[in-house]
């Protein structure tokens, strides 16, 4: 599916109109801090080796607002619209200007993105679907990976006859679905927590819980064959190989209710975080 409009080029023209800006940038560290106009910017990355090198991208944009954003004065970092002050960026573009504006951008942090790299967007609600049916053109829709609601401290609701305005949306994307490094953010339980989830002590006074031996879903394979005598219940199928079951039944790792009924156990020192 792609998005039409008055003004959109082709990205062969994208790429020759970054590639006649003819800029080289470096170091020697590969340590980088560019200031400037942010398409001549990303031109001069790709054409001084930087393409396919960059794991991770994140960008917080211009809304499309339709509002002039100023400074008090150089010194102040916090962006207003007061009038009679340093004008900061102008944002203000019809709907098609701003969305090939964005565009021509995506396209050149593309080709900057290497094979294992993500790239994060940051927009609202006004403009967010568009831009999310040019990242599924440009990144390909099934390189889509999530999108992360972030809430703000303000709803700004004020008279309008609508819900507040409570957050805006990060659009996850990867270079490659299946290669994205991708590494989980854990912290370790603490001892509330443990005592919370894990609620059983053993003899060798390890906290513990248990879970089902079966997980929904059937399969036709081993996980849906009969093990001990039985089957899985309707509509579920073993976590694992029966055998498996066999080898953490004979490590103990298995807690059988009087009525026969086998789950696993799971212990409080091997939870990997929260």
């Amino acid at each position: 599916m792609k998005l039409d409009y008055v003004g959109k080029k082709t990205e062969k023209e994208i790429l020759a109109k970054a590639k006649s800006l003819k800029n080289s940038v470096g170091s020697a560290d590969k340590s980088l801090f560019l200031k400037g106009d942010n398409f001549v910017a990303l031109s001069s990355l790709v054409s001084s080796g930087y393409a396919s090198k960059i794991d991770l991208i994140y960008i917080d944009p211009p809304f499309n607002t339709n509002q002039t954003f100023t400074v008090e004065d150089e010194r102040v970092s916090t962006i207003s619209r007061k009038k009679n002050a340093i004008v900061a960026y102008s944002d203000q573009m019809t709907p098609p200007e701003y969305i090939e504006f964005m565009r021509e951008r995506l396209v050149l942090l593309r080709e900057l993105l290497s094979e294992n790299g993500s790239i994060y967007l940051h927009i609202d609600n006004k403009m967010g679907h568009y831009i999310k049916i040019i990242m599924d053109e440009i990144f390909g829709v099934d390189n889509f990976k999530n999108d992360i609601a972030r809430i703000k401290s303000n709803p700004k609701n004020f008279m309008r006859k609508a819900y507040g305005n409570q957050k805006d949306v990060i659009l996850f994307y990867a270079k490659n679905k299946d290669k994205n490094i991708f590494n989980n953010v854990t912290i370790q339980l603490d001892e509330n927590d443990k005592a919370k989830m894990f609620k059983k002590i053993d003899e060798n006074g390890r906290r513990y819980n248990t879970v089902p031996v079966h997980a929904p879903g059937e399969t036709n394979g081993k996980t849906g064959s009969e093990w001990r005598g039985m089957f899985p219940p309707s509509g579920r199928h073993w976590r694992t190989d029966p055998r498996e079951l066999d080898r953490l039944d004979k490590l103990g790792l298995i807690e059988w209710s009087k009525n026969g009924v086998p789950r696993i156990k799971k212990f409080a020192d091997e939870h990997k975080g929260k």
